[in-house]
C-alpha cells in the first residue's frame, strides 16, 4: 500500500495510522479539511528562528545531554485580549511525534542555557508565557519550545505551533462537520467528533550527518497552516 508524505502527515498529526486514516477518509489521499481561505477567527501574529541544537550538562549529572529549541514572539493585533496556549510538536522523520517542554525530561538548567545564548531577557519558559496576550506590538511576549534531541541523525523533520488561531472545524467518521451544525447532532455522535485546530506546519532538513551535528546548517523546506 503506498501512502502519501502528506497524507502520512496529516495522519500523524491527527495521532492516527496510515490504515486508520485509510478509513477515516476512503477513497480520498488528499480529502483533509484545510483552514479558511479568509479571515473566521482570531489569530496571532508569530515570529519564529530556525532550530537550533544546544549541549547542556544539568546540576546532579556527569554526562552532557543535547537538546533543540525553537524561539518565538507572539504579538496580539486583534481588536481584544486573547488566550494564547501554546502546544509545540517535532515530528522524527520516521514519524514520531514528540510534545515539547516536558517538564520531567527537560530541567530548567536547559531554560537557562537558551536564554543565555540567547541574551533576551525577555524570554519566558513554555509553563510562563500561556495566558492572555494584550493587545499591541509592545506587548508581544517572547517564547521557546525546547526537545530532548530524538535522534543524532535529524534529517528532515517538522515542527507544528498550535494555539495561534481559534479556527477549529470537526470530523465525524472521517466527513468533515461545519460548526453551526454540531449542535444539531446527538449526544452520541457528539462524542464521536474529532476536533481539529488550525496549527502552523514548519519543515526543516539537515543534509549534514551526526559526526559534527553543532555545524550542519538547519534548512528551511517551507511552512504552511494546516488544521490538525
Amino acid at each position: 500500500m503506498r501512502i502519501s508524505l502528506r497524507k502520512l502527515l496529516v495522519t500523524a498529526a491527527l495521532g492516527l495510522s496510515p490504515l486508520v486514516a485509510g478509513v477515516m477518509f476512503p477513497g480520498h489521499a488528499m480529502a483533509y479539511p484545510k483552514p479558511s481561505l479568509y479571515p473566521i477567527s482570531w489569530e496571532l501574529k508569530f515570529a519564529h528562528a530556525a532550530p537550533k541544537r544546544i549541549v547542556v550538562i544539568t546540576p546532579g549529572t556527569a554526562n552532557p545531554v543535547a537538546y533543540w529549541y525553537m524561539t518565538y514572539t507572539v504579538t496580539n493585533l486583534t481588536d481584544k485580549e486573547q488566550q494564547f496556549l501554546p502546544v509545540f510538536e517535532m515530528m522524527t522523520d520516521s514519524g514520531k511525534v514528540i510534545r515539547s517542554d516536558d517538564q520531567k525530561a527537560i530541567p530548567s538548567a536547559v531554560f537557562d542555557a537558551i536564554k543565555k545564548r540567547e541574551k533576551n531577557r525577555a524570554l519566558e519558559p513554555i509553563e510562563k508565557i500561556g495566558g492572555r496576550v494584550l493587545i499591541g506590538e509592545d506587548q508581544a511576549r517572547d517564547g521557546v519550545a525546547i526537545w530532548i534531541e530524538p535522534t543524532h541523525r535529524m534529517g528532515t523533520f517538522h515542527i507544528f505551533a498550535g494555539g495561534l488561531s481559534g479556527e477549529t472545524t470537526f470530523l465525524k467518521d472521517g466527513e468533515e462537520v461545519a460548526a453551526k451544525d454540531v449542535n444539531a447532532l446527538s449526544i452520541a455522535d457528539r462524542k464521536k467528533l474529532v476536533t481539529l485546530h488550525k496549527s502552523l506546519e514548519m519543515t526543516y532538513q539537515i543534509a549534514g550527518d551526526e559526526i559534527k551535528p553543532e555545524e550542519d546548517a538547519v534548512l528551511s523546506k517551507g511552512e504552511e497552516w494546516l488544521m490538525r
